[in-house]
């Protein structure tokens, strides 16, 4: 591990001080990156997104993909966690800080939208960084491709409904839109390209020289996803400066209990991960995949329903700016803890 990749997380953290003061001093630059976005999906984080995810599609072993089925116990866990845990457990934690603990601090409107908030991100589980969260902890990335996808199709029938039973809303508009076009961007474009480009690689001389070459490729693109990622929390943290300089109190509240929510799937997951003996290049993706958030469409659904300025889509942002420090964490986490999967 290079000196850049060792100190990851300081660069992260001067990333987002570096994006909330550029937000603050340039907020005519971050506006202007707000703009170029297409159904609420940002086109320049999302091409950083894409540059992070290229080379680990290119690493995917397309042939053994098919042997992914005799291993059900990772898939079951991931599916467990997204959709009969995690949804009720945001519900939960919502109710009990905003209606209970946090009720003194905020008012009922505002405490219901924010609970709102909270479970639009609770029912839409990750599309794009998971298989970023899968490399940094070396993960099987046969199984992590299988296991997002499996989710994305749960996802298109079952977001819906859900969303619309812990909401007690019935009109729930899914903005297809939003969905469709971000599994396209961050699963199925850059699947195509790994393929093509593994393809071409492989094509060149025999196996043993075809995997020698998509190593090599993986390695010229690394510092490029490094790069990619902490420019996306520049850019993330200086999109939303203001609200973060503004109510810093109400940030501060809604990321307690995504934080708790955070941590406790987390472990949930990782406990049964290692109960039911996954090794730990399918665990680690598996907790990963049942902890973060597909915040794009939980946003999305926010603004639609709430409107732009209201707690729901304030609460959907602090998932946003929650997510990456807190993911990278579990990260840590999960590399410091591998011996315990042997």
């Amino acid at each position: 591990m290079g000196f850049f990749e060792r100190y990851l997380s300081v660069w992260v953290g001067l990333c987002i001080v570096a994006g909330v003061g550029l937000g603050y001093a340039m907020p005519g630059v971050f506006a202007s990156i707000a703009a170029l976005e297409y159904a609420h999906v940002n086109l320049i984080v999302a091409v950083l997104i894409w540059l992070m995810i290229y080379p680990m599609m290119v690493q995917i072993d397309f042939g053994s993909i098919k042997d992914v089925g005799k291993k059900p116990k990772g898939l079951v866990l991931t599916l467990v966690i997204n959709w009969l845990i995690k949804p009720f457990t945001m519900a939960l934690l919502g109710w009990l800080f905003f209606k209970g603990i946090f009720a003194d601090w905020v008012d009922p409107q505002t405490a219901t939208e924010y609970i709102a908030g909270m479970i639009l991100l609770g029912v839409a589980p990750c599309t794009a960084m998971v298989f970023v969260w899968s490399h940094l902890t070396k993960g099987d990335a046969n199984y992590t491709l299988v296991q997002v996808s499996i989710n994305d199709l749960i996802m298109v029938v079952a977001f819906a409904p859900l969303t619309a039973m812990l909401l007690g809303v019935t009109d729930i508009t899914v903005p297809w839109d939003t969905l469709l076009l971000s599994v396209a961007l961050y699963v199925v474009l850059p699947l195509v390209a790994g393929y093509i480009t593994r393809r071409r690689l492989e094509n060149k001389g025999n196996n043993t020289q075809g995997n020698g070459a998509v190593d090599a490729l993986v390695s010229k693109f690394k510092p490029f996803s490094v790069i990619g990622l902490l420019l996306t929390i520049v850019i993330l943290f200086g999109l939303q400066a203001e609200t973060i300089l503004s109510q810093p109190q109400d940030i501060v509240l809604i990321a307690i209990p995504l934080l708790i929510q955070t941590y406790g799937i987390f472990a949930i997951a990782y406990f049964a991960a290692k109960r039911i003996k996954l090794p730990h290049n399918v665990a680690a993706p598996a907790c990963m995949i049942g902890t973060s958030n597909f915040f794009e469409l939980a946003v999305a659904v926010a603004i639609s329903l709430f409107g732009l300025h209201s707690g729901a889509a304030l609460a959907t942002v602090v998932g946003v700016l929650v997510e990456v420090p807190v993911m990278l964490s579990l990260v840590w986490f999960a590399n410091k803890t591998r011996h315990w999967f042997e």
